[in-house]
């Protein structure tokens, strides 16, 4: 492990970065939590941010940090990473969830950091440092995240339909306008207790590697408060060009949907942190949304659409990675 050989100025120089990443993280994946509540005109925007990003603070209070550990350890092994390490991590996954939200993509905030630190440890030290096993998880659940999202989604779906079967579509729509707020706040848990982790994990790595942390020690609590702030701030502030995406352009959705979606994905991202194992919000949610409207008719679902989401998601790690390795050379002249 290294010792106290990086700069004060650097490591908060870096800890504001990782703040910024974490800020954008919730900037991008604010429309995995509000999506749903806005197409279906339960809330309006500016309240659905609100909302979603007070549940997104509230998680700090719900959840281990079994994320973070994984972040912080179990992807590499921490005593490979130095402060390039982490300025190449960073980078490269900033610059992809710009790209992405430009293009009005939801791909992983969580899977681009994932790739960058990839990414940068290997232009550094080759494969050896990879703790090829916690990638592994991570790469498993960019299937399984969304397959049970998927299959969550359409069983709510199809349970609400046959409990609902003899009431009125004016008497159902009303409870589940209702019960959508509670399906919402329940989603933007999961999402801030997942995501916000992960910055917390690479906080966590950076100050092990400048000898501000010894191995076993806790994480501070500035770290975890100021982490778990920065995603609000980023999901109150939204990113209304994937929220479209997400909300319209896979499958129509109303309110007993949008619950059935919320509800799912948020039993999905519980699961996946009770693990440890950081998931991807988007693949989440989208894979709820899915699942619900394939569970009404299959051509419910805008199939070309999710296509080229999925195509994001496969990319997201490899182009985060290659950017977070030129990165690292960049860091190596700046830092």
């Amino acid at each position: 492990m290294g010792t106290v050989q990086i700069s004060l100025y650097v490591i908060a120089t870096l800890v504001a970065l990782a703040l910024v990443f974490d800020f954008l993280n919730g900037f991008h994946d604010a429309a995995n939590s509000i999506a749903t509540v806005v197409s279906t005109g339960v809330l309006k925007p500016h309240q659905a941010v609100a909302w979603a990003a007070l549940f997104n603070v509230l998680a700090i209070f719900i959840f281990h940090l079994k994320v973070a550990a994984t972040v912080g350890t179990g992807i590499v092994d921490p005593s490979f990473v130095d402060h390039y390490v982490v300025f190449g991590a960073l980078i490269g996954a900033i610059v992809w969830n710009i790209v992405t939200w430009y293009f009005g993509i939801p791909s992983s905030s969580s899977h681009a950091l994932i790739g960058g630190i990839i990414g940068a440890t290997l232009v550094k030290a080759g494969p050896d440092p990879l703790v090829w096993s916690g990638i592994a998880k991570v790469v498993a659940f960019i299937v399984i995240s969304p397959m049970l999202g998927v299959l969550l989604g359409s069983l709510m779906m199809l349970a609400v339909s046959w409990i609902c079967v003899n009431k009125t579509p004016m008497k159902v729509d009303r409870w589940f306008r209702r019960l959508q707020l509670v399906s919402a706040g329940a989603y933007s848990l999961g999402h801030g207790g997942n995501d916000a982790q992960k910055t917390i994990g690479i906080i966590w790595l950076l100050l092990l590697a400048g000898g501000y942390l010894q191995p076993g020690e806790e994480v501070p609590n500035w770290v975890i408060i100021t982490c778990y702030t920065a995603i609000g701030l980023g999901t109150l502030f939204g990113g209304w060009r994937i929220v479209r995406t997400m909300g319209e352009g896979i499958t129509k959705l109303k309110p007993v949907g949008g619950f059935c979606a919320e509800t799912g994905g948020a039993f999905t991202l519980f699961f996946a942190s009770a693990l440890g194992i950081p998931v991807s919000t988007t693949h989440t949610i989208t894979g709820a949304i899915v699942g619900v409207g394939s569970a009404q008719r299959f051509s419910a679902v805008r199939w070309g659409l999710a296509g080229n989401i999925v195509w994001a998601w496969v990319l997201t790690i490899p182009c985060s990675a290659a950017i977070a390795a030129g990165a690292w050379w960049l860091g190596r002249l700046v830092l």
